[in-house]
């Protein structure tokens, strides 16, 4: 009985031990794999390349970032502000000028047809149906021809004058901020060389590093003020050269609708 109680006890020692054994070499196993699966993460995210757009765009943002904290938040944001607001204006103006362009020989066309079938009402409502500058100074015209072509021709002059005017409109704005852009930036170069000279009176020596920093604003103020007083500059010379091209297509267009109207005038007499 007593051998009997002794190999069931040896036989449960064995079985409990090889237990032990298969479950440690399954638990390395499990953690084995566990380990290389978060081994795997990370290297596949350390290798994966970071795209080159992301970068160089990261990079200029942070320098941009940098230069304008560098330059100081007063002067720094009223260039920026100069800019802002020169530009809306710029955009204003080229969508309006855009809009106010005209296809004249159509539209000069479709006048002389309404004229001949319909007569100046006809005319008249062509222009009316009709988007910009030209058109309108044709039906101020038309609408004076009851008094005779001298004075259609000084209403053709005169409202030419005011639809001008309105192409020419906030211009003067623009220049404003293309003169002031780098006029802030050189106070701030004045500034910064003020800071420069105090540092070294209250050093009471002169070293690279003590004028380093007023030297560095003052340069990075003015470079920013040039760039937005060029930036601006382009604008402001599209617009005008867009704006003379209109007004020589409104003055054109003029003459032939008044020679459109002695014509006319003739055929009717």
């Amino acid at each position: 009985m007593k051998n009997l109680f002794a190999f069931l006890a040896l036989l449960g020692m064995l079985s409990f031990g090889a237990f032990n054994v298969a479950a440690q070499e399954q638990q390395e196993e499990v953690d084995e794999q566990e380990f290389m699966e978060q081994e795997e993460v990370p290297l596949e995210e350390e290798e994966r390349p970071l795209e080159p757009e992301r970068e160089e765009e990261g990079a200029l943002h942070q320098q941009i970032k940098r230069i304008f904290i560098e330059g100081g938040a007063g002067f720094m944001g009223v260039v920026l502000l100069a800019l802002i607001f020169g530009l809306a204006i710029s955009i204003e103006r080229i969508l309006y000028l855009s809009f106010a362009t005209t296809n004249t020989d159509k539209l000069l066309k479709n006048v002389e047809e309404a004229l001949e079938n319909g007569g100046v009402e006809a005319a008249k409502d062509v222009c009316r149906d009709t988007r910009g500058p030209v058109a309108s100074i044709f039906y101020q015209g038309l609408s004076k021809i009851d008094e005779g072509i001298d004075v259609v021709e000084k209403s053709v002059v005169s409202y030419g004058g005011v639809q001008t005017g309105l192409l020419e409109k906030n211009l003067t704005w623009i220049s404003l901020f293309i003169a002031i852009a780098p006029m802030l930036g050189f106070m701030g170069t004045v500034i910064g060389m003020i800071q420069a000279f105090d540092a070294i009176e209250v050093a009471g020596d002169i070293s690279p590093s003590l004028v380093a920093g007023g030297i560095k604003v003052a340069l990075i103020t003015t470079v920013s003020g040039l760039v937005v007083a060029i930036i601006l500059q382009i604008f402001y010379n599209y617009i005008a050269s867009k704006i003379d091209s209109l007004v020589n297509n409104m003055e054109d267009a003029s003459i032939s609708l008044i020679d459109i109207l002695v014509k006319h005038n003739l055929k009717k007499q």
